[in-house]
């Protein structure tokens, strides 16, 4: 290595070329602890918000070999925080221009840019990784990736154990985690603190709307199928979110409802999170910091979870969420659920989708000795459909378990069915 070269890294290398009261007893100050550092290769994904703040981090935090993945194309709409891209970069993969714009200022930096969906890739891919950093704004992607890392680990090659590093934000809160799959709590144990958004009653959306929202709400489900049912609505089409603006904007000026905007319309149809690029420069440091401590040992990493919220003042809470043992994941139990038995297993698969702890979309469902319903293919689907219209109790007994699985993950749930008194 050339010495002019560390000059950038000159604080960093305060940190680790001699040892401190907090250093892992492993910890080895100097050129080898360099060395590894450089030498570590780094996924992360997503090229967004969070994505971008995390890739210049990495680049000046003395990373040399880093990789991104990420599905999307680059909309004006992101250029106010998603400071790597400019105007005339529209249209083009956020992985690649990203990976661009870093190594262009970084140039003794490798950035390699996969332009996809993380589920197209392997366990071979991810296995080359030594950490996995997420800047992603979808929990169903969270909890695959999630999901994948634990599967692959084997007891018998400690290298099969990613650490991943998880950072989300939302307006002024966020949050940054570690997990060491397998031996710590994982994001399906944590899935109870992202509960998922509540639906809107449909009578609510067609007879007495009360929020601007619920306006636009009834312009995509309800005036979209009378009036271009035989149109597929394309959020990211200008002219159908005028359209869908348009009509939200006249219905809550008959209920006299304000605040209907183009903007929220978009907000709405396309469930955008609100960003504030500070929120996200904070939790990308919180992350990247995360990962240079497992990088290098210099200090302990977190303990598991950090939450950040800025919205009245500042405020940090850091706190350690058990490993459960009923995680459908990294647990080895059933997770109980209590239900209804005089409910129909429609009504159960339809609260899957709700219930905190669970948040299945298409769910396939089994008992030890029977299939209750499956979703696909066509001609299972169609001879457990009958199912749908029976009572819990017709199907299951009380205490009996039942094993779930959805296409959008690669691991099935197990859960025990409690009958309500």
């Amino acid at each position: 290595m050339v010495e002019h070269s560390r000059s950038r890294y000159q604080y960093i290398d305060n940190f680790l070329n001699k040892p401190g009261p907090t250093t892992d007893p492993d910890f080895v100050p100097g050129a080898p602890t360099i060395s590894n550092l450089e030498a570590s290769k780094v996924l992360v994904i997503g090229a967004g918000g969070l994505g971008c703040e995390i890739l210049k981090n990495l680049a000046m935090s003395g990373f040399r070999d880093i990789h991104v993945i990420d599905m999307d194309t680059i909309d004006v709409s992101n250029l106010n925080r998603q400071f790597l891209f400019r105007k005339d970069d529209v249209g083009k993969s956020k992985a690649e221009v990203a990976a661009a714009s870093v190594t262009s200022r970084c140039k003794n930096v490798r950035i390699t840019p996969f332009n996809g969906k993380i589920q197209d890739k392997d366990e071979e891919f991810y296995m080359q990784f030594k950490i996995i950093i997420c800047g992603l704004d979808s929990i169903e992607a969270r909890r695959w990736i999630n999901a994948t890392l634990v599967s692959m680990v084997d007891m018998e090659n400690p290298e099969s154990l990613k650490p991943l590093v998880d950072g989300g934000t939302e307006g002024f809160k966020g949050q940054a985690r570690v997990i060491l799959p397998t031996l710590t709590s994982c994001i399906e144990c944590q899935l109870d603190m992202h509960a998922p958004r509540a639906a809107v009653p449909l009578c609510t959306l067609a007879t007495i709307p009360r929020q601007p929202e619920h306006c636009i709400e009834w312009a995509k489900i309800i005036a979209w199928e009378e009036h271009r049912k035989d149109t597929a609505l394309d959020t990211d089409d200008p002219e159908h979110i005028t359209w869908l603006y348009d009509k939200s904007l006249n219905r809550a000026k008959e209920f006299n409802i304000p605040g209907v905007t183009y903007q929220l319309t978009q907000g709405v149809v396309k469930n955008i999170i609100p960003a504030i690029a500070s929120t996200n420069a904070i939790i990308a440091a919180a992350c990247c910091n995360e990962a240079f401590k497992i990088a290098t040992s210099c200090n302990p990493y977190l303990t598991n979870y950090m939450m950040y919220t800025g919205d009245d003042s500042i405020y940090t809470y850091t706190f350690e969420h058990e490993q459960k043992p009923d995680c459908p994941v990294c647990g080895n139990l059933a997770k109980t659920i209590t239900v209804n038995p005089r409910h129909t297993l429609q009504d159960f698969i339809e609260s899957l989708g709700e219930r905190p702890e669970a948040q299945l979309k298409k769910p396939t469902l089994r008992t030890e000795s029977t299939s209750l319903y499956f979703q696909s293919p066509p001609s299972l689907e169609k001879q457990t459909r009958p199912n749908l219209s029976k009572q819990l109790s017709e199907l299951v007994s009380d205490g009996e378990e039942i094993g779930v699985s959805d296409p959008a993950f690669t691991i099935d749930f197990k859960f025990k069915l409690i009958f309500q008194t």
